[in-house]
């Protein structure tokens, strides 16, 4: 099953605490982790949180500036974020291609002003801040329950299949073939569902495989894994490895 290493840690950075919780199992198909990344006190110098390609959707709550939170998506490439020196956030990680809602309701990387859509998403980000990350676990499980009511997460069927058949997909066309679909249907499938293309899901796919330490699955030898990881993050493996905790 695909499991996605959506962010990482600088080892220099001690006060940073990072937490990653299973979702309860009637939730499995929909949340991959919930998520919590918090400073302990004020950091001698601004964090840069690095962000891996990663399939994903987020809804990400600001527990220091309670206005800012809303549904977010990264790209095939890593991005690196400045969050400065003092920070709280509180994340919900879907897994790919389960956000049903509408394309205009999602922004890239991290969020940065004050939400404005319909979703309760701040009174939610207020409560969340009452409590700690072990009670607001409940929660989150409470508002994904209701975006499953209004529609706006389901089980990908497309997706899933893909995960399932990971071992044997080796091209787009491995991809589709799984899925039973055209090429074009896939496109448009996963376009719609992921936001990405079809090679560059595939290329996320890769990528996640080959931190899971399972590179000799995807890519034809070690200096191609290495030359792909390059290009995805800007650090080769082992430079990475020294700098961030995945």
């Amino acid at each position: 099953m695909y499991d996605p290493k959506g962010n990482s840690k600088e080892k220099a950075v001690d006060a940073v605490r990072f937490v990653e919780v299973e979702p309860p199992r009637h939730l499995r198909g929909i949340v991959h982790r919930f998520l919590e990344l918090e400073t302990d006190g004020t950091l001698e110098a601004d964090y840069r949180f690095h962000a891996l390609p990663d399939a994903c959707a987020y809804i990400v709550f600001d527990q220091l500036d309670k206005q800012i939170t809303g549904v977010s998506k990264l790209r095939a490439q890593a991005e690196e974020f400045n969050l400065g020196r003092k920070f709280h956030f509180i994340n919900i990680r879907f897994l790919p291609g389960v956000w049903q809602g509408e394309s205009e309701q999602v922004s890239y990387g991290m969020l940065n002003t004050a939400y404005e859509g319909a979703l309760p998403l701040i009174d939610m980000n207020h409560t969340l801040s009452k409590g700690d990350f072990a009670t607001g676990q409940a929660l989150l499980c409470e508002l994904v329950e209701l975006l499953i009511e209004k529609e706006l997460v389901a089980p990908n069927p497309v997706t899933d299949t893909i995960f399932q058949n990971l071992d044997d997909i080796q091209s787009v066309a491995d991809m589709a073939s799984a899925a039973n679909l055209s090429a074009r249907q896939l496109q448009r499938i996963l376009k719609r569902t992921t936001g990405f293309t079809p090679h560059d899901f595939l290329k996320v796919l890769r990528l996640q495989q080959g931190l899971n330490g399972k590179d000799t699955w995807s890519y034809a030898d070690q200096s191609h894994f290495i030359h792909s990881f390059r290009n995805a993050t800007g650090y080769t493996p082992g430079k990475y490895a020294k700098k961030y905790d995945v």
